[in-house]
């Protein structure tokens, strides 16, 4: 009764927006035609079925609505959907198909130099590019499932794509086996939101030059390479969960060349380097769950003013990993599965130093193949004499003040 009544007032008041449909029974047979005869402020609703478009361009200030998520099909040859208009909104529809091309970027739906765009409730199949946002400010794309199925890098863009953007909400959208999972280059503050990334070819989330933003509360799991925030500063990482990511070169998060920047409250389990942490300064890694990783934390000696404190750290084959000797960084108030301190006083910290980095890991950081020792006798010995008279290991890389009890994170 309620959308009866709009369409009657809309019809004694031309000027407010109008709703316009497309289907069997309408008079338009193409979502084109509909957008053609449309004007600012109307809603295009699309009934369910399979349209060719050739490309549908946007570029008035509507909604476009989809009913029972009505198929675009790009035949492999155009992008789906090309928005190039402030105030849209495209809410429901299956996308798929989309053009394949070393030369242009074509996507599901491209946003281009537009404000107040909202890509919502979207299945993306079979997609070069899924989302993509080219100087795109105040958008938002909630709640999208994309799905790629590309077996190289080369034959696949990423799930989310955002250049030059800025004020982004990337919320609640479930990204799988694409290039990248989520890709930021030269974005500004913008939030990334309760997403589910798993099994894309390279990374879940990928910063490139991108300042002042957030990823919180995401899962990043079983992909290529993990997630990697480079050439960036004042990104906050705060309750995320980083599981399985395994490979040679993979990591939950690989941190190169970031500044001022805060890692808390996060989860990683099972991935070959939970952080890898290459010409990071000042970073805040506090209150985090390191737990079955290969190795927990892996700091170059290029990083400056790195704080590690309240993390827990439970059952790594590796708790740290160095390349140097000389540490500028700090570790304190952690909890470390493999300290063997004692505390005499009670005040449930550890009465002794402990020095995370191994002989081991040094002798493996050096020589891969050494790993093949791992668990023999000689090398717990050397281990063992390594704590009471360090000679490999950087000596002054240690936590004055470790916790005897794992903390309730």
């Amino acid at each position: 009764m309620k959308l009866l009544t709009f369409i009657l007032c809309c019809c004694y008041l031309p000027s407010f927006a109008g709703i316009i449909k497309v289907g069997r029974q309408q008079p338009f047979q193409t979502i084109t035609a509909a957008v053609s005869v449309a004007k600012n402020g109307d809603t295009v609703l699309v009934d369910k079925g399979i349209y060719f478009e050739k490309n549908l361009v946007i570029s008035k200030q509507i909604v476009l609505k989809g009913i029972g998520h009505p198929v675009l099909d790009a035949e492999k040859k155009y992008e789906n959907i090309s928005i190039k208009a402030d105030n849209v909104t495209v809410d429901g529809f299956l996308l798929q198909h989309t053009g394949v091309s070393s030369m242009i970027d074509y996507a599901a739906i491209k946003i281009y130099n537009t404000h107040n765009i909202s890509i919502i409730n979207n299945i993306i199949n079979d997609a070069f590019f899924g989302i993509y946002s080219q100087y795109g400010i105040h958008c938002l794309i909630k709640n999208n499932v994309l799905t790629a199925t590309a077996k190289n890098e080369q034959e696949s863009g990423n799930g989310i794509h955002c250049w030059k953007s800025d004020s982004i909400q990337i919320i609640g959208n479930t990204i799988s086996g694409h290039r990248d999972g989520i890709y930021f280059e030269f974005v500004t503050n913008s939030v990334i939101w309760r997403n589910n990334s798993f099994k894309n070819l390279r990374y879940g989330l990928h910063f490139m030059f991108s300042n002042d933003d957030a990823y919180i509360t995401n899962i990043f799991e079983n992909n290529g390479a993990g997630v990697a925030v480079m050439f960036s500063r004042g990104v906050k990482m705060f309750n995320n969960y980083f599981k399985e990511n395994w490979g040679d070169a993979a990591y939950g998060i690989l941190l190169k060349e970031i500044n001022d920047s805060y890692i808390e409250n996060n989860h990683f389990e099972k991935n070959t380097s939970a952080i890898y942490a290459e010409g990071a300064n000042r970073i805040l890694i506090k209150k985090n769950i390191f737990k079955n990783n290969g190795w927990a934390f892996k700091i170059q000696a290029s990083c400056m003013d790195v704080t590690l404190e309240e993390n827990n750290f439970l059952g790594n084959t590796f708790d740290v990993g160095t390349n140097g000797s000389l540490v500028l960084n700090k570790f304190t108030h952690n909890y470390w599965d493999k300290y063997e301190g004692y505390d005499l006083n009670r005040d449930h910290i550890g009465d002794v130093p402990y020095r995370p980095v191994s002989m081991y890991s040094m002798i493996v950081e050096r020589n891969p193949p050494a790993m093949i020792l791992y668990h023999s006798m000689i090398m717990a010995l050397m281990d063992k004499s390594e704590k009471v008279i360090p000679s490999l290991t950087p000596e002054n890389l240690k936590d004055e003040h470790p916790l005897m009890k794992p903390l309730p994170l």
